[in-house]
């Protein structure tokens, strides 16, 4: 009696420490296999292993649906930055010191999960602190990543996870080299130079061109006169309603302008400016005096009617304008 009492006193103290051991040993177990392979790959019966209290150990989990027929086009664009944060981070951290574990559930092996979890979209980034041991947090829930601002890349996903994993080490994400673009930046770089070395010749007198300088310049002046600047700050509408079930091009008040308004200052401002250049330079280099007297009173006629109409659309925009010129009055 006395020696089966002794060899159960003997068992005891093994059976509590076999049945301690699979919960002591359970990151090591995870993490053992994250070695391998990482994130661990989830399902039903896995996440609730990996997720529950209590734990020594964080858990980060990504709940997501790659499948077409999802149509999750957030899904893939960011599962390939969150296997490079993963692979990073677990090759960085080979020993486990900070004690962080990857997983991912995809809907397709998880759909009790999602539906107990509530879940209508994806992906959905969870993190789960520890419960217990030196970095153990009083709230047992998890914290959720945002992707309201579209995809995410795995340094921003990093720096999340740095933040609330403090004092623990934080390896770095080494990004593989991109063969493919480097080898399309140098073709394209050494392209450039060839054709501006063949081009040149022909290139530089266009830049050196006085006439293409004073068009670009005028175009530019155009532009910026007439409110094009104005309508994009303001984002002003393109035509507006006149209260009587028609459309008005000009709007009242000269802090107002429609997109119709501006482009016809433009054309406005740009006859003026073709008139004007004509009878400075054009006109003064014709031979013939009939010819020359001709161009003089057609261009200084759409100077004034031109000049006419302008006034008349300041007039439109503000009453009390009091300049006028026949035939706009």
């Amino acid at each position: 009696m006395r020696l089966l009492q002794s060899i159960l006193l003997s068992l005891l103290p093994a059976a509590a420490f076999a049945a301690k051991k699979p919960a002591a040993d359970k990151f090591e177990q995870f993490h053992t296999k994250s070695l391998s392979s990482t994130p661990l790959k989830l399902d039903d019966s896995i996440y609730p292993k990996l997720t529950a209290a209590p734990r020594d150990y964080s858990a980060l989990v990504l709940l997501t649906a790659l499948e077409d027929r999802f149509g999750c086009a957030l899904c893939r664009e960011f599962q390939p930055e969150w296997e490079l944060l993963s692979k990073s981070w677990t090759k960085g951290d080979k020993k486990g010191d900070s004690r962080l574990l990857f997983g991912t559930l995809d809907f397709l092996d998880g759909k009790n999960t999602f539906q107990s979890l509530g879940l209508q979209t994806a992906p959905v980034l969870l993190l789960f602190q520890p419960t217990t041991g030196p970095h153990a947090v009083t709230d047992n829930g998890p914290l959720r990543f945002d992707f309201t601002s579209g995809p995410q890349s795995a340094e921003q996903v990093h720096s999340w996870i740095a933040r609330h994993l403090q004092d623990r080490p934080h390896p770095q994400i080494n990004r593989p080299i991109n063969w493919v673009r480097g080898i399309a930046v140098t073709t394209t770089v050494l392209g450039t130079i060839t054709f501006l070395t063949v081009a040149w010749p022909y290139i530089l007198p266009v830049f050196q061109n006085r006439n293409v300088w004073a068009a670009i310049s005028l175009i530019a002046i155009l532009l910026f006169t007439s409110g094009h600047m104005f309508n994009h700050i303001r984002k002003v509408p393109y035509v507006t309603s006149d209260g009587k079930g028609g459309v008005s091009y000009f709007a009242g008040g000269f802090s107002n302008q429609n997109g119709l308004e501006t482009q016809i200052l433009a054309a406005i401002y740009g006859l003026l400016s073709f008139a004007t250049i004509s009878l400075a330079l054009k006109v003064p280099r014709m031979t013939d005096p009939k010819t020359q007297q001709i161009a003089v009173i057609i261009w200084g006629g759409v100077i004034f009617v031109m000049y006419s109409f302008l006034l008349s659309i300041f007039r439109m925009k503000n009453g009390g304008y009091p300049f006028w010129l026949p035939p706009f009055a």
